[in-house]
């Protein structure tokens, strides 16, 4: 693979028009295309989040195939960061739904003191997302969208300012009354 060091507008250009041109000819190679310049990115983030290289391939693949729908009735403004959060977001639905249907032989969990309680860490990440996603449920409006702005979906102040038309000082505000609500009401109910 050649990588080249590219102008991040001249890119954010090429995407746009890649992106234009499967919405109105719904060409499968154009995305292949676009989705062939980042996919050694989202293979990374596979790794990162499933440490498994053959559920990686897959996920990479099952990626594409979302974007098929997805790209067609989503706007994208910068399609490499949009394309970050969807695979961060696919990996971790693929964790979920794993953890639920994880079984573990008899042998990897065989312990010889028998008073010792093993936690299982799959139901603590689960847990985890449910109080995150209870507590985000339970913000203010305005810190809600401007946290989800902008540590979900990675967007900058700017940006989280353009989208919901909120004052500069405000958006910063939002957030971070909106982290340290979200950070009070977690530590609140982890302990449930």
């Amino acid at each position: 693979m050649k990588f080249i060091k590219n102008n991040s507008r001249i890119q954010e250009k090429d995407d746009a028009e890649l992106i234009s041109s499967y919405k109105s000819s719904g060409g499968l190679d154009v995305l292949g295309q676009l989705y062939n310049k980042y996919m050694h990115l989202v293979f990374g983030v596979c790794i990162n989040y499933l440490k498994n290289e053959e559920q990686s391939k897959d996920a990479v693949m099952q990626i594409f195939e979302e974007l098929i729908v997805k790209l067609k009735v989503h706007e994208v403004q910068n399609f490499k960061s949009w394309l970050h959060v969807l695979t961060r977001n696919h990996c971790l639905m693929a964790i979920r739904k794993q953890s639920k249907n994880e079984t573990v032989s008899l042998e990897e969990t065989f312990v010889e003191n028998t008073n010792f309680v093993h936690l299982d860490m799959d139901d603590t990440k689960e847990h985890k997302l449910s109080v995150m996603e209870k507590c985000m449920e339970n913000l203010p409006q305005e810190q809600r969208i401007t946290v989800d702005l902008f540590y979900l979906q990675e967007k900058c102040y700017k940006e989280v300012a353009d989208m919901t038309g909120y004052d500069m000082l405000k958006v910063k505000s939002y957030i971070q009354n909106g982290k340290r609500n979200l950070k009070i009401c977690i530590e609140k109910n982890s302990g449930e």
